[in-house]
């Protein structure tokens, strides 16, 4: 296989955007949490390399901020391959994938991000690349075109997306590895903060982590993201030392509430108890009552809500559960007793 070549920032990245790769591990043993799918990655890297052959083509998917994208990187960094990154947006036409693939070499990774956004005409593009690493190309027009197939090399698609339902069945059938990212248990959280904070060079102590981590809705991108606001606050309101009340004063400035919700997640809830009763109400409905996007509710609102016990998911629609009433602190209804005859 290739030696991977040296991977070059770009120089238009934003400082956050370089801060944020250089805070993600980089190999499986530097990975904190999702134990299982590590141990299964790490049976599939050792099987591949041992056989010399490039990796199986694997789906990530879960809600957004769990580590698809780095995930994907890790395994290009186990087999020592390079890594091609896009995204089903980005790839509008069958020439656009083309490009792309015909750029690979031997054991190659190519990573889609949002892969339930290809089109389907891409698809039926991508079908064939997975399963016999070929390309078909139509040449010329009417009478005249002819097909040519052209061979690939064997290469590994690694695909990540927020909405499984939403990747078609045949692009799902075509990836022999598929799993499922989880939200980060408490501890798992501390550890990627203290192990984040290190990196940062940022003074903590271990109650101001545990303050962190217990707002950061068990996703390792919000507590990276919470810890640089509270190492801000730390340095401006404090002596620079992310102390518990310094966190808890930073995350309040924040309207981060003490179980990681925020504004958006409260005015969820607020329109489902206050202006639908409780539920049940469409989430098309939800979503206009506070001028937020439909997607924008089912990828980042509403999983959380959901471990949290605070939402429930009807046929009928979206329902508050008490202890959603209890966490706005407001009464949670009674429920009506049947009339006697």
């Amino acid at each position: 296989m290739s030696e991977p070549q040296d991977r070059v920032i770009d120089p238009e990245a934003k400082p956050g955007d370089r801060l944020d790769h250089a805070l993600r591990p980089t190999r499986l043993a530097d990975m904190i949490g999702q134990t299982q799918i590590k141990e299964n990655l790490q049976i599939l890297i050792e099987a591949a390399k041992q056989r010399a052959e490039a990796l199986d083509h694997v789906l990530f998917y879960g809600p957004p901020g769990l580590g698809k994208t780095t995930l994907a990187h890790v395994l290009s960094n186990e087999m020592g391959v390079n890594i091609k990154v896009t995204s089903g947006p980005a790839v509008e036409r069958p020439g656009d994938l083309a490009a792309i693939l015909t750029n690979l070499r031997a054991g190659d990774i190519l990573f889609i991000d949002e892969i339930h956004r290809l089109g389907r005409v891409v698809e039926e593009v991508l079908y064939p690349a997975m399963e016999d690493y070929a390309l078909d190309i139509v040449i010329g027009k009417g009478p005249s075109a002819r097909s040519v197939r052209l061979k690939l090399p064997r290469f590994t698609v690694v695909g990540a997306t927020t909405r499984l339902a939403l990747v078609t069945s045949p692009l799902r059938a075509r990836f022999g590895a598929t799993y499922r990212l989880d939200f980060y248990d408490l501890d798992s959280m501390h550890e990627i903060i203290k192990v984040a904070a290190g990196k940062l060079e940022v003074v903590t102590e271990q109650e101001g982590i545990a303050a962190i981590g217990k707002r950061s809705r068990g996703t390792p991108r919000v507590a990276l993201r919470l810890l640089r606001r509270v190492r801000d606050y730390a340095q401006v309101r404090a002596d620079g030392t992310v102390t518990q009340n310094v966190a808890r004063q930073a995350l309040d400035l924040l309207n981060i509430d003490p179980r990681g919700l925020d504004e958006m997640d409260r005015r969820v809830l607020r329109a489902i108890i206050e202006k639908y009763s409780g539920g049940p109400v469409g989430l098309s409905t939800i979503a206009a009552s506070i001028s937020e996007e439909p997607d924008t509710i089912m990828d980042v609102v509403e999983p959380y809500l959901m471990q949290l016990g605070f939402l429930e998911r009807t046929s009928q629609g979206r329902v508050a559960t008490p202890a959603a009433y209890e966490h706005i602190g407001l009464e949670p209804p009674r429920k009506q007793q049947p009339k006697l005859l």
